[in-house]
């Protein structure tokens, strides 16, 4: 293996001196020992703020991956079971036919309540029992197993009042007690993250938009993804940077640092300092395709595991993707890779409308190990 440490660094080191980029994180583990731990830019242009590697971002849908370890956690001891009916610890999800909805439905998509009113604002994404109450309440758009479609919003909810209900704790504590605490990230791992912590936080941007090529339609389409939430509550820079959101426990996000998700990715395959997260045999489950097929909201094709995408970005084409984690709107991401032991995190402040930043940082890292 070459200097990966160098050769990451000095590729992150010129995107933001091209002015790709603002402030960026990578950090990648390796048989549960770091390997890479880069920092580049600022975290806030108003003051000049460098990025460290104790810099949290706001990392929009990376969150799910956090989320879903929580419950994994959780299942490890027993406490809930995979297969367990959502009403049997949530009695309001029964309404409107999902009293046979399953965990293992929430955690690959399939439940059926991939959208939230279309009346939420940014305030009642703050309101926990409010939002867990319509999303209750909902009627499923289709029969809870049949179909999958992203739950860009109401997987947070979903996910996080199952462990609510199930330990009677806020999913930020159990987080904090049972993830970040033992990891050593306390501090670089949260949901709702306390108020008098935000002067860390990376100060989110919004990428300059591309020109849109010619002959597009003026009018949207008529698409599901448009009937999921209303589109003030996209994911932008505005929204990512207020109080309110930082504060509260919105777990389709989260705000972390590259190196905090890189470790628990680690300790989802392997010890890191004597820290495993989950049993080889949960691991396994896990990262398998627990359904696969077309996205009934977004219409491209998915592989979910439990909680987290299966394959490598863009190698959808793999017949035997050995890689799993959540990528988010903004261009951050962090997997695991079973084959190599691999766990790769990357965090950034400009958000972005692809993931070139993530795919040509991860194709160099990969590229390198395979040597």
């Amino acid at each position: 293996m070459s200097d990966l440490q160098g050769d990451v660094q000095a590729a992150i080191d010129e995107l933001v001196e091209k002015g790709v980029e603002r402030g960026v994180q990578v950090s990648v583990y390796l048989g549960g020992e770091p390997v890479v731990d880069a920092v580049a830019g600022v975290a806030d242009p108003a003051t000049g703020r460098a990025v460290t590697p104790e810099t949290p971002f706001y990392n929009y849908s990376v969150g799910k991956g956090v989320t879903s370890t929580v419950l994994h956690v959780l299942a490890e001891r027993g406490l809930i079971g995979y297969d367990t009916p959502i009403a049997e610890v949530w009695p309001e999800f029964a309404a409107h036919g999902k009293d046979r909805a399953t965990v293992r439905m929430a955690l690959n998509h399939t439940v059926g309540v991939p959208g939230i009113p279309l009346t939420t604002i940014e305030e009642d994404l703050c309101d926990w029992d409010a939002m867990c109450a319509a999303i209750a309440a909902a009627e499923p758009w289709w029969e809870p197993g049949t179909e999958m479609g992203y739950h860009a919003y109401s997987f947070g909810y979903i996910v996080g009042e199952i462990v609510r209900r199930v330990t009677g704790r806020k999913i930020s504590e159990v987080l904090l007690d049972e993830v970040a605490g033992p990891l050593g990230v306390a501090g670089e791992l949260y949901f709702g993250m306390p108020a008098d912590q935000h002067h860390r936080l990376a100060v989110l941007e919004d990428a300059l938009p591309a020109e849109p090529p010619p002959g597009l339609p003026t009018e949207l389409p008529d698409l599901p993804m448009f009937k999921a939430g209303p589109m003030a509550l996209s994911p932008t820079a505005a929204l990512g940077n207020r109080p309110d959101i930082l504060a509260a426990d919105i777990p389709a996000g989260g705000k972390m640092t590259a190196r905090a998700m890189a470790r628990l990715y680690s300790a989802l395959m392997t010890e890191v300092d004597g820290v495993r997260l989950i049993s080889p045999e949960r691991l396994r489950e896990i990262s398998a395709i627990s359904f696969e097929g077309v996205d009934a909201v977004f219409g491209n094709p998915v592989r979910w595991g439990l909680g987290y995408g299966i394959g490598h970005p863009g190698a959808f084409s793999d017949p035997d993707p050995t890689t799993f984690g959540v990528s988010g709107a903004g261009g951050g991401t962090a997997y695991a890779d079973t084959k190599n032991g691999m766990a790769f995190a990357l965090t950034k402040n400009v958000l972005s409308a692809d993931f070139t930043t993530a795919t040509t940082i991860s194709d160099l890292v990969r590229r390198e190990l395979a040597r």
